[in-house]
């Protein structure tokens, strides 16, 4: 069981929330959502793992049992080129829960015309495979979202 924290802080709105139907329908996996804190911070890894894949705006860690874990900044942040945010880390990289990965400004993020709700997907998983998803209420960075088993 891999228990999947939060990459930033905010409100759990849940994924079906997300105003992009990939994310609201689970095309590209089942999780949850977050709706971040309006001041500059770091998005940290959900989980302990290695960065697979890795853009200003997402991040990808595979834990040690092979669950991709896609953390995304903000929707349609691809569009930004980069701006406004700064990596922290490498492709490939080695990093524990908790670990700032990206530095980003959600005020920002929202002055370029873009939401800068963060869903965090489990790839490649069923929704029955999660547990104890959260979808309501205020997080801090690293308390739980969801269980895979």
């Amino acid at each position: 069981m891999t228990t999947v924290t939060s990459p930033v802080a905010g409100r759990a709105i849940g994924l079906a929330a997300v105003p992009d139907p990939v994310f609201s329908g689970a095309m590209v996996g089942p999780g949850t959502a977050i709706d971040p804190v309006r001041e500059p911070s770091e998005a940290v890894s959900p989980v302990d793992g290695i960065i697979v894949s890795l853009h200003p705006h997402a991040f990808v860690v595979v834990d040690e049992h092979g669950h991709g874990v896609l953390t995304h900044l903000g929707i349609d942040t691809v569009q930004l080129n980069g701006e406004g945010f700064e990596l922290l880390v490498n492709k490939g990289d080695t990093i524990t829960r908790g670990q700032g990965v990206v530095r980003w400004n959600p005020v920002a993020v929202e002055e370029a015309g873009k939401s800068s709700i963060c869903p965090i997907v489990a790839l490649e998983a069923t929704a029955e495979s999660l547990s104890d998803v959260r979808e309501d209420g205020d997080v801090t960075v690293g308390d739980a979202l969801f269980g895979w088993r």
